[in-house]
Parts: structure tokens; sequence; C-alpha cells
């Protein structure tokens, strides 16, 4: 019996690692809480209470608090001394997610045909297999099912050549749907299939089960067509507008014939006034009618009646304005949000009924990391609109000349809540990046809304993930949402003495671009008052509603508890907009006395090794809760009081000083002393290979053997390529054709700390062109390429498409210094010895020395044309001073040559330079930023 006991011990504690499901309640379907779980195992094994603990997790009531204590202290749960427990969350990446709910489980559609389901919001798992075909766990056999579309957009064509681009579906069940077969009901997937940035089309394909397969239905809006025959670059497609269905829309007499104004008077698509038929999304209305609502960048966002027993557009046949002056066009429908390429896409809109009120969330910027990504928030008292931001100013824009930033309530944009020196927890602290496209879906059972995004993260490349975020009515009818990722929590009564403390605090602000919005210090004084680094005031009404005045600025919104990934507990947060638009968030840290900040910054405060420096020391001046820390050197002609070194000579010996930190806040200081020794810069420190191509391809190290020659490939060394040398940087370098490139040796890296620095000279771009490969194998791999998918030279891994981009291309026909280094998954790139990009999470590729090098081949892409010289690799990680130092090696006169464009700004659906040298431009407001 008791081996038994002993054995269903190791089971039930298995089930605490997953969420669980199939409680014993008649309710085999739905999952049950961890108070629920306790509650079975002390019936089962009538553990004894023992232990004060004071759990605030979700459900739990005073009888529940009993039972969780004997889980806790049988050992069976994970509880923490301030009352909490920790919550278990699984991540996945749904890029575009549309949520829906059937039955218990929730579900999120995205791109790329990715889609996961979980039972409370929190653990997610895929279920699909994205553009495999055929098999495709929603589409079958994918380039079949969905052929009517393909032939507009989306299969091996333009930007999708070679494979696919189906782009933000959504997913609705229906339930007047009528089916071949004659019954009624259906879940309904709309799916975009896109080529270009403006030639897409979107279509709908039908389910009984809401996992698929689903079978084509029809394409209902194209767009991106033109007024006489043209084709993009690499593809067959003729973009006439006859190519479409709308010649079938005007013989049936469902549209006034066509539109001359869809065409600019160079017969190409006006996709400045019209939209990009992509993201859709469906709602009903009160009335019981149903809506679509689609479109990105371009000409804005429209919104289209459908037929809720087919499924197609009831499309409005003439052209017209709405009474406050909104353009309705006779096919893509009425226009509710943007214009005049200007960003906005990912629209989706929801009907509350305490306030009447239809909600339109809409996302500004561009998706990547240094996008800028934002959600906005507007409310109108129609499906059709107007809608209006909270100071009632209009979805629509006017003009040409204005700019979207200050529209809209800004929901969330770049943040992060960063950790201070003397603060236990994750260094790199807790953001996002670009959080956007985004759908909302209110529980009715559980009484809550929720706001459902793709993220990315500071540091962390283009890596995205899912996010959920609970999301609470101000008192003003505007949804603001919670700081902290969803965790059970439900809002509830304050106590208004537990909201006196520190708080981090951020303002999402109405400006966007690639910036990261850091946290500041405040505190909410028991008086009411705000000090810190703002100043303002703050209050309670209702049991949980927050006031909160800042600089002058009234912010109303929600106190509500939240578990925070730094303090690894439940905390107090508030979330509150103001009339502007503007979020702020403030999430309570725990109380310390003045004495602990100073010991806590005193302890954690860390210069690194000091024993060899050789570039300036970044000395922190700001510790934890606005702890000073002031620098003292014992000689400033070595190291001065801000950092900056003056190294010796080369043939000097190092030279040493002190360094002393005064800690202080409030009546308290400490002081901490470092011993600095500088040396002086050694680029041969570290150095494992050294190709000079001095007319050969030998290391001068003679660690390494000599490169081979390669043809086009990387494994192609049957003596068909050629190098040649040419002068370079200093003496001679090599000279690749276009048909050839180098293998250097295998294992030329090991390990997950390196350096690799070379010069190189692109005669002409070709898009993912490698200069310096390494690989593991064809799955696991890195690519230093002058050109890549977002015409930014980038270093970029299949490990994980991991994309290190550096924000502009560098030029054809001149010489530039390249280098990046990675240390333990941080990786920093460099051009001409300036830091363009930082990140975390790079993949550990070379674990062995059987890795693969080559330089100007891979096994797929075209090679590299032009000249490389100077490759040396390191096992380890350079200083930003040694990669100046190398950038400035040089020795060789800038030829004359043919001038070449610098850069081109053609603002047709965005700010970028179509030359790739420079990155895209910023939207800043009304005035023009200084440099």
């Amino acid at each position: 019996m008791k081996s038994l006991k002993r054995g269903l011990t190791l089971l039930l504690l298995v089930a605490l690692l997953i969420p669980a499901t199939g409680y014993a309640q008649e309710n085999t379907a739905s999952g049950i809480t961890r108070v629920e779980f306790a509650a079975w195992i002390n019936q089962v094994f009538q553990y004894i209470n023992e232990g004060e603990w004071n759990f605030r997790d979700q459900d739990v009531n005073e009888s529940s608090l009993s039972e969780l204590r004997k889980a806790v202290a049988a050992g069976y749960m994970q509880g923490y001394g301030d009352g909490t427990l920790r919550p278990y969350q699984t991540n996945v990446s749904v890029h575009d997610p549309s949520v829906i709910k059937d039955a218990s489980t929730y579900y999120v559609f995205g791109s790329h045909i990715d889609a996961a389901k979980s039972a409370d919001l929190q653990n997610w798992t895929k279920f699909t297999n994205g553009y495999t075909t055929p098999g495709n766990v929603i589409y079958g056999d994918l380039s079949e099912n969905l052929a009517d579309s393909f032939k507009w957009a989306g299969e091996d064509d333009a930007d999708s050549k070679g494979g696919y681009a189906v782009w933000a579906p959504d997913v609705i069940w229906n339930k007047y749907y009528k089916n071949p077969d004659g019954t009624t009901g259906a879940f309904m997937q709309y799916y975009s299939a896109s080529s270009t940035y403006i030639r897409s089309a979107i279509g709908f394909a039908v389910s009984q089960n809401i996992e698929g397969p689903y079978l084509y239905g029809d394409t209902v809006v194209f767009s991106g067509f033109t007024l006489h025959d043209a084709r993009d670059d690499n593809s067959a497609v003729n973009k006439k507008w006859t190519q479409t269905h709308l010649p079938e829309l005007i013989e049936a007499g469902l549209l006034n014939g066509e539109n001359p104004e869809w065409f600019k008077s160079t017969g190409e698509y006006n996709n400045t006034i019209y939209p990009n038929a992509i993201d859709a999304t469906l709602f009903f209305d009160k009335e019981g009618k149903l809506w679509m609502t689609y479109g990105s960048w371009s000409g804005g966002i429209f919104l289209l009646e459908l037929d809720p027993e087919t499924g197609l557009p009831k499309y409005p046949g003439q052209d017209g304005v709405t009474e406050d002056g909104r353009l309705i066009d006779r096919y893509f429908g009425v226009k509710i949000a943007g214009g005049f390429t200007k960003s906005g896409e990912g629209p989706y809109i929801f009907y509350d009924p305490s306030t009447d009120y239809y909600y339109l969330n809409v996302t500004y910027g561009w998706l990547g990391a240094d996008g800028g990504y934002n959600m906005r928030q507007f409310r109108a008292s129609s499906p059709a609109g107007p809608y209006l931001d909270a100071s009632g100013q209009n979805a629509v824009l006017t003009d040409q000349n204005t700019a979207n930033d200050l529209i809209g309530i800004k929901l969330m944009g770049n943040f992060l809540f960063k950790q201070e020196i003397g603060e236990a927890g994750p260094e790199d602290g807790y953001g996002y990046v670009s959080p956007g496209h985004n759908s909302v879906f209110y529980d009715e059972a559980a009484g809550k809304y929720f706001l459902l995004f793709h993220t990315r993260f500071p540091e962390r490349g283009e890596v995205h993930e899912l996010r959920v975020h609970q999301m609470f009515m101000n008192k003003d009818g505007w949804l603001v949402t919670a700081p902290e990722r969803y965790s059970g929590e439900t809002a509830a009564a304050v106590k208004e003495a537990s909201i006196s403390g520190d708080y981090k605090f951020v303002n999402h602000g109405l400006s966007y671009s690639g910036a990261v919005t850091e946290s500041v210090s405040i505190t909410l004084e028991k008086d009411k008052k705000i000090t810190g680094d703002l100043e303002g005031s703050w209050g309670l009404e209702g049991g949980y509603d927050a006031e909160i005045v800042v600089n002058g600025e009234a912010y109303h919104g929600v106190f509500v508890q939240g578990w925070d990934p730094l303090l690894q507990q439940n905390t107090l947060t508030f979330t509150a907009v103001s009339a502007k638009g503007e979020t702020i968030w403030g999430i309570k840290q725990p109380d310390i006395t003045d004495q602990q900040a100073v010991r806590a910054v005193e302890q954690a405060l860390s210069l690194g090794d000091t024993s060899r420096v050789i570039d300036h020391l970044q000395l922190p001046v700001k510790g934890v809760r606005g702890t000073k820390i002031e620098w003292v050197s014992s000689d400033p002609s070595v190291i001065s009081d801000t950092g900056v070194i003056s190294p010796p000579d080369p043939w000097e010996e190092p030279l040493t000083a002190e360094l002393t930190a005064v800690i202080t806040k409030g009546a308290f200081s400490a002081a901490k002393k470092f011993q600095v020794r500088v040396i002086p810069l050694d680029l041969n420190e570290g150095l494992v290979a050294h190709y000079a191509f001095e007319d050969d391809l030998s290391d001068s190290t003679d660690n390494y053997e000599r490169g081979k020659v390669t043809g086009p490939l990387i494994d192609e060394l049957n003596g068909n390529g050629n190098i040649a040398f040419s002068k370079g940087v200093t003496g001679n370098a090599a000279v690749f054709d276009g048909e050839s490139g180098i293998r250097l040796p295998d294992g030329l890296i090991s390990g997950n700390e390196y350096s690799v620095s070379l010069w190189v000279y692109p005669e002409e771009h070709n898009q993912f062109s490698t200069t310096f490969f390494g690989a593991q194998s064809k799955s696991s791999w890195i690519s230093l390429v002058p050109d890549s998918w977002d015409n930014h030279t980038m270093l970029w891994s299949g490990e994980a498409w991991y994309d290190g981009s550096t924000g502009s291309r560098i030029r054809t026909k001149d010489w530039h210094h390249l280098a990046f280094i990675v240390n333990e998954g941080s990786v920093k790139v460099f051009v001409n010895g300036e830091q363009k990009y930082t990140g975390k999470g790079f993949p550990d590729i070379f674990k062995d020395h059987s890795g693969i090098f080559s330089l100007g081949v891979n096994w797929w892409d075209r090679p590299f044309e032009g000249k490389m010289d100077e490759l040396r690799i390191y096992n380890t990680s350079l200083t930003d001073a040694l990669v100046k130092r190398l950038s400035q090696e040089a020795s060789f006169e800038e030829e004359e040559g043919k001038a070449e464009l610098a850069a081109k700004f053609l603002f047709e659906h965005d700010l970028a330079d179509p030359s790739g040298n420079f990155g895209s431009g910023e939207i800043i407001g009304s005035q023009l930023a200084s440099p």
C-alpha cells in the first residue's frame, strides 16, 4: 500500500508540471485550478495543515487556504513567504494572433499558418505545421485548396518567390453560414494571400472543426491591381484589374463599373487612398449584422458588411461619403482609419454592451524589432464609425501631411522596466519591443477582457512570442492594459494603505520609433503625493479605480495585482490613460530602508575584470531606489573620475589606479574601491587565425591550414573556382568573381565566445550573398551578409532565425570594416568601428571543432562578388576599443569612381531608404528633431 501511495504521489507531482485536465466533476474538457488540485490530493493523502501561508492565487477563498497550506507543507506545490504562487506559463510564437474560444479552449490563429491553443491563456501549445503541404493541418493540400487566391498572390510569386505568404487570418464561428449539405453553422477562417506591400487578396475557408482542415470558400477582396497590363519583379501575374473578380461583380450588377480613382495617373494602383487587402477580422454588431474590417498601411483601414449566410461582402456598389465626410468606395467599403500610406494595420473591432461602444484597435509602425510597432485604440457608437480617440480625433487621416503619432490612445509600445544596481532578479529587466497586431477577447464566464498580441524583446533580435495581458474598463469608458502578463489575477478592492510605496514607472507616450522607453522611479506617498523622478498626486476611487496625476496631466485607470517576473512575486500595479491618449504603468517594489538600499548597491556594484582594461569604463551613477554613486580616481592621468582611460603605448608597461565609488542615499553612505590596471592595446591577444590574403590563402598565425578555392557552393571543391588577388586595405586582398568562394579549415570556431573581423568591398549587392559563413549543419549556421531580407547588412542565424540587423546597408564599390562578437548568447555587430546592433539570445552553434566555415559561399545563395581582406578570428570577446582600432588599420587610398546614390526616400508606403544605405526615417510629430 505504501509503494502504491508513492507511485500515485509521483504521478501527482508530474501533473503539477502541466495544466491539469479532466476535473472529476462532470467537466472533463476544462482545466482545474491549483486550489482544486490541492483539495484533491489532500483528500487522498490526508495531509496535515502546517505553516501560515496567505495565498493570493486566483479563486482562493478562506475555505481553500488550509488546503493550499497542506499541499505546500507536504512539498507538492511551490509557495512563497509573501503568500504567492508562481504561475505556470509556457510560450509559443504566433505572429499576428487572432483569438477565439471554443467550449473551454482558447485558440489563436496567426500568420504563416501558425496556431496554438490553451485552457488558461497562460500555457500554449502549437498544433499546426506551418506551410507544410500536402498534409497541411489547416488547409490540407495548401497549394490546391487555396489555388484561386494564389492565382493573384501568395504562392511562389514576387515577395513569396520560392514559398508561400499567407498572413494574418481571423477565425469566427458563424452560426448562420449555409453549408453545401444544407446545414448551417461553420468556423470561417478569413486569410490574406500576399505578394507585395499592396498586391494581396483576402479569401475565406470553412470547417466544422476549429482545428481544421478548412475548405476554400471564395476570394472576396483584391488589391494592388492596375489599369493596364503590368507585372512585378519575379512575378508572372498580370496585375490588370480585369484579372480579378471585378468584371464579374460589375456584370452581376454588384458594382457600378470600375472606379477610375483606383488608379494613379500612371495607371498604377492608388494605394494612397485605397487599401492593401490584408489583416481581415470579423465581428457581429449588436443588431446581429456581420462585418469585416481590413487593411494595412496604404490607403488605410476599411469596413465591409458581409452576408452571414454566404460569407461574401455586401459591396456598397456606389461611391459616396459618410455624414462626417469619410470615403465610401463601391468595392472596398467605408474607410474607418488611416490613409495616405501612413502606418496602421491589424485592425480589430469589438462591441462592449456596458458602454454601448464599438472599439477599434490598430497597430502603428513596422513589425520589426526596430520598427516601433505600437497598439492604438479608438471607439465609435456605430460599426461604421466615426472612430475617435480620447481627445476626439478621428482615426481617418485628413491629408498627406497629417502625422498619426498623436492620434489614438497608445495602449502599449516599446518599454523596459530596467533593473537597477542592487536589485535582485534578471539583469535584463522586463520589457517588450514592437508589441502589436492584437486581438481582444471578452470572457463572459470570467468577466474579463484580454489583449492578445505578439511581441519582440529588448536585445533579442527578431525573436517573437505570444503574450496575453488583461484589460480593464476605466471610468471614462476606455480599456486600459495591465502592465504584467496575465497570470490569473482578478481586479478586486484595494486597501488604500497598501498603495503607498516605491514604484517603477513607464509612460508609453504617443510618439514611436525603435527607441525603448525605460522605467523611472517614483514614490506614491501616504499623503497622496507622488515624488521621485516625477511629481504629482494619486487617488483611489470605487474599490480599485485609480487617478494618477503626473506633471499636471490626469490619468484614469485601475490598481490591480500582477505577477512580476523580476520580483518573482505578485505585487500591486497600476495602469491608466490620459485624455491625450498616453498610457502609464506602475509596478510596486518591495519596501526597503535607505540603509538597505546603500548596502544592496555596495554588494552588487561591479566593474567586471579591471585587471586588463583597454577601453573606457562605463561608471554607473545610480543604483536601486535612486541611490547615488559618485566616483573618485586616485590618478586621473590613468583613468578619470568618469572612466576615461589614457592607455600606455604598446611598448610601455601597464598603468594602475584606484577608483572609489561613494554610495549615498539619505543619511547613509558607503565606499567601495576598485583596482584598475590599464594595459596597451594588443590586436593579437586571443587571435587564432589571420588570413591577410597576400597573394595566397595562408593563415599567418600558422594555427590552421590554407583556405581552399571552391565553386559556387561551399562543398564544391572540384577546382572549378577562381580566387584572384588585387590591392586591398593593407597590401593585397582576395577577389571574388561571383562564382567562387573560399573554404576555410574546419573547426576555426568552437564554443560560444568568439569574434570575427574582416574588411569587405562589395562589387554589387545580391540579397543573402554571404561574406563570412559558419555552420554546424544546413539548419544550424551563421552568415554575415551585406544585404539581407530587410535590405540591411546583417549577422543572421538559421538556428533560430536570429536577425542581427545593422539598420543600414554598406555601399557597393567601397571598403567597409565588419566585425561581430559573440559571448555566451550576447552578440554585437559593428560597421566601420561603430556598434550597429546588440542583442541577446544568439544561438550556440559551434559546440565542438566540427564546424564548417567559408568566405563568399554557402549551400544556397549566390556567391559574393567583390573583395575581402584581413580576416581575423578570435577565441575571445573583443572590446569596442579593439574593434575601433581594427577598423582604423586601412592604408589604402580611396579610388575615385562613378558617383553612387547615397539615399533615396520615396515615401510610397513607408519611411524606408530603398537604396538600403540608411535606416528608415522616424515619425516624431510636427517638429523636426535636432541631431
